[in-house]
């Protein structure tokens, strides 16, 4: 059976875990963000104005031609596993970009997104802010060390828009701030039999598409990744 599933949260939160959990069981290809050297990258930290827009529209072109793979080749059969939708781009760029350059950032963004795939299911996972942040300390992983709190509550908040919006496809939010599917075998068993239900129409409807155990979510805009 075809199928494409897209998992998306803030930094810290288990994306990649969850994407090689569902690949194992499932043997499917999986399609991680682009982890290519940004040539813009280093110049944009000395100088953040100037470099903005090439840094920008270096992931855009970079995920779109994952996104381009995904749309010509996958989808026909198999199941294919992304740890990000291609709308998520935007999120950074309206952090980034002023006004002119993500107007000219649109541009393209909207031709590209037209023709990106859909997936059968999104799924969120969420947790609070303290909890990714003991996440991101624990696993050390380069660059990451300059993440505040206020960072990701503002990307959080980027994400709650564009989940309310959301439309493209069924909505399955999770909160894995207690469940462990990367070590514990009941954990892995839950998870895994949430997203089964899902994909089969099990979805109560929800304010942001629909969703499942959102107990413990923070009220206000929290953490993840």
């Amino acid at each position: 059976m075809r199928r494409y599933i897209a998992v998306e949260g803030l930094i810290g939160v288990g994306k990649t875990t969850l994407c090689r959990l569902l690949r194992d069981h499932w043997g499917g290809r999986l399609i991680l963000e682009p982890s290519d050297h940004n040539p813009f990258l280093e110049p944009y930290y000395e100088d953040p104005d100037r470099f903005a827009f090439p840094v920008q529209m270096f992931y855009l072109v970079t995920r779109w031609h994952q996104q381009d793979q995904v749309r010509q080749e996958d989808l026909f059969s198999g199941t294919v596993i992304a740890d990000y939708v291609f709308r998520k781009d935007r999120l950074f760029a309206e952090k980034t970009l002023d006004e002119r350059e993500l107007g000219l950032y649109d541009r393209f963004a909207d031709v590209l997104g037209g023709m990106a795939p859909k997936p059968d299911l999104l799924i969120y996972l969420e947790a609070p802010t303290d909890v990714l942040m003991q996440r991101i300390e624990k696993r050390a992983m380069p660059g990451e060390y300059r993440i505040e709190p206020e960072y990701l509550d503002d990307l959080r908040a980027r994400y709650e828009v564009l989940l309310a919006e959301w439309s493209d496809c069924p909505l399955l939010r999770i909160n894995n701030q207690d469940l462990d599917y990367a070590e514990d075998p009941a954990g892995k068993k839950a998870i895994l039999e949430k997203i089964e239900r899902a994909l089969a129409g099990d979805l109560p409807p929800g304010p942001t598409g629909s969703t499942l155990d959102r107990q413990g979510q923070t009220e206000l805009f929290g953490a993840g990744g």
